[in-house]
């Protein structure tokens, strides 16, 4: 008798800490991901959506969360007609993000830190590409919104097209080796 109660104060306990986390799913018509690249001579920037993703909470504190990306989806909003078709083109080859063969791109959680009043430093693997690597980020949770901006080493997931680290010799046909994400999550 005194094992059973004691196996069921245990799942009490353990029913308690479950319940009170909670996992929000993003609404991925409302969520967005905006990126930019630098070059030399210029920039490029534009959008990516959101397949599916979630994060996760006990109380009001982010404990963890999940994405996958649409990586088919990518597009440059800087440039129209023909140009907007050969950059998107070329983006989605194998030169860059090959997305035939890697349709998408996952972020998982993997610590989470608090730095400030609704703000968390995070640190997650990315997979871009098949090839994951961790990356580390500030995001702020107001409400049932999250945001953060971060930069990508591209050539850490083999992406190596015109970087100036890699082939020194480029000159002004050099892409900048890291882009920007900038994301607003909206649960």
């Amino acid at each position: 008798m005194k094992n059973l109660k004691s196996i069921a104060a245990a799942f009490l306990v353990f029913a308690t800490i479950t319940v009170s986390a909670q996992t929000k799913k993003i609404d991925t018509a409302t969520s967005a991901i905006e990126w930019l690249g630098k070059k030399v001579t210029g920039q490029h920037n534009g959008t990516v959506n959101f397949k599916e993703g979630a994060l996760v909470f006990k109380g009001k504190a982010l404990k963890g969360g999940s994405f996958t990306v649409d990586m088919n989806s990518l597009t440059a909003t800087d440039l129209q007609g023909e140009y907007q078709g050969k950059l998107n083109g070329h983006l989605k080859a194998d030169d860059f993000f090959g997305t035939a063969k890697f349709p998408t791109a996952t972020l998982v959680f993997k610590k989470i830190g608090s730095k400030a009043k609704d703000v968390y430093t995070v640190t997650a693997d990315l997979t871009i590409k098949g090839i994951t690597k961790p990356v580390t980020f500030d995001m702020t949770v107001n409400g049932n919104t999250a945001t953060t901006t971060f930069n990508v080493d591209r050539t850490k997931y083999g992406i190596q097209y015109n970087s100036k680290s890699i082939f020194s010799s480029i000159g002004d046909k050099a892409i900048n080796d890291e882009f920007e994400l900038k994301v607003s999550l909206k649960f």
